[in-house]
Formats: structure tokens, sequence, C-alpha cells
């Protein structure tokens, strides 16, 4: 290491006040009497004066101080290998290991197109008593709530009956559900639509056109329920959607299915 941290200086303090405390509290030995001088006269020239030299005294080091030092040494060399052991670096695990989480990446990556292909549609077509009535376009093997759901749901005044919910529901058929006045609910197949949708569309009437007479001709319709549509039509300009004849008094689920195949806008 190029530096002393600060505990090793003052370890290294302590250690010198603590060897002065020690030398201070031991007293010097004193110098053993020579007796009476032989010579008379020097005991007439009186006490010889001191000089700095004697007043300063006599420090020797015995066993106990080498002892001291010792200890104190030994406890300075275990607290400085205990600091520097503590002072080593400690090894930290690498995240490396994160990476093969990636490994299944691109099996993932392959199952997505088969995904894709295998979701097939299907169009159903809602009518009666839901918030969006008309055709609505579901996964293979979609059930009958999932076209109810698909077509915003049943509203207020809505009682399918005895509908089967969990019915699973084929490419162009008809969900009908019914309202509390007529209680109804029903899945319609209709043979031959693919090719009869074309005939039926070029023959269909059209409802802002058509007159009393013609509109009786309708199935499911009499000279009350056709004076029901002109009254209709009459009070909102023209129909916009052949939905709307859901709205017309007289004509329900039922009839409205009747109707549907046979008119446009």
């Amino acid at each position: 290491m190029g530096y002393q941290p600060k505990a090793d200086v003052e370890l290294a303090r302590l250690i010198s006040d603590r060897l002065a405390a020690v030398l201070a509290e031991r007293p010097p030995r004193r110098a053993r009497d020579p007796g009476p001088a032989p010579d008379a006269e020097l005991m007439e020239l009186g006490p010889r004066p001191t000089t700095p030299a004697d007043e300063l005294p006599q420090q020797r080091f015995s066993r106990m101080h080498v002892g001291v030092i010792s200890v104190l040494l030994i406890l300075g060399l275990i607290t400085a290998g205990w600091m520097l052991l503590r002072a080593r670096p400690v090894a930290v695990a690498s995240p490396g290991g994160v990476v093969t989480v990636s490994t299944p990446t691109p099996a993932a990556a392959s199952a997505t197109p088969t995904t894709g292909k295998s979701a097939s549609k299907i169009v159903v077509h809602v009518l009666g008593a839901v918030r969006r009535p008309g055709l609505v376009k579901l996964g293979e093997n979609s059930r009958v709530q999932d076209a109810i759901d698909a077509a915003g749901g049943l509203t207020r005044r809505a009682d399918p009956g005895e509908l089967n919910l969990a019915q699973v529901l084929n490419d162009g058929q008809q969900v009908v559900i019914g309202t509390a006045a007529d209680p109804a609910g029903e899945v319609r197949d209709q043979p031959g639509s693919a090719t009869g949708g074309g005939s039926s569309a070029s023959g269909a009437l059209d409802l802002n056109r058509a007159n009393q007479s013609q509109l009786e001709e309708l199935p499911g319709v009499g000279p009350v329920t056709a004076q029901a549509i002109l009254t209709w039509r009459q009070q909102h300009g023209q129909f916009s959607r052949i939905e709307e004849l859901q709205e017309v008094d007289g004509i329900g689920p039922k009839t409205y299915a009747q109707i549907a195949p046979h008119v446009r806008v």
C-alpha cells in the first residue's frame, strides 16, 4: 500500500504515549553512598555544586519495560493485519449469466407466424336487443357470448330466453336476441347464404323508396307493420342502416330476421 491509514497513525501515537508514561512512572536508582571522604580537605570545601548533568535521572530499561513494549508491538501488528485484511477487495459475481435467457428467443419468434396463420376469422350476424347489431368478425371456435360482446353487449330491454351462450358458432350464422316484450334467442343457420346473398342483394327492396304495398310483400310484414315503417321513415328522414328497422314499433328480433335479408338502404 502506498499510504498509511489514519488508524495506523493513531495507533503509533498511542504506543509512544504509553511507553513514555511507563518510563516516567519508574523512579531512577539512587547512587550508593560513597561514605566519608578520605580527604579532610574536601570536607572543608563544602558541597560540590550540582550541574545539569547531575540533575537528569538515570533511566535504565528493565525486563518490565521490554515486556510492555513487546506487548504493544504485538497489538499494533495484530491491529494493522486486521485492517489490511478488511481493506482487501471483495470479488463480485459477474451478471454475465443473464445472457442465456435470450436462447429460447428463436423458438418464440418461430411460433408467432404459426399462431397468426391458425387464427382464422368467421363472420356472424348479430341482431336483436344488442347495442351494435350487425356483422361481427370473430375468431374460429368462438361462442355465442363472444358474438354478443363483439356487438356491444345486451341492451336493458334484452331477454335472450333460453339461448345457449356457450354454443360454438360457424361462419355465416345469425344470432338473434329477443326483448322483454318478445323473449327469444336462437342461432340460425343460413344454408346457401353465400350464393343466395347476391341474388337477394340484387332484388332487395330499398327501404327509403318502398311504398305501402311493396313493404307488405316482405315476409312477416302486414299492413300495420308496413305503415309503422313508413311512419318511422317520415319522422327520421330515411334509413341509414338496415338495423334501424329494429327501432320500428312492432318489429322484434324474429320479424327483423325475416325482413333483413330482403331489404337494403
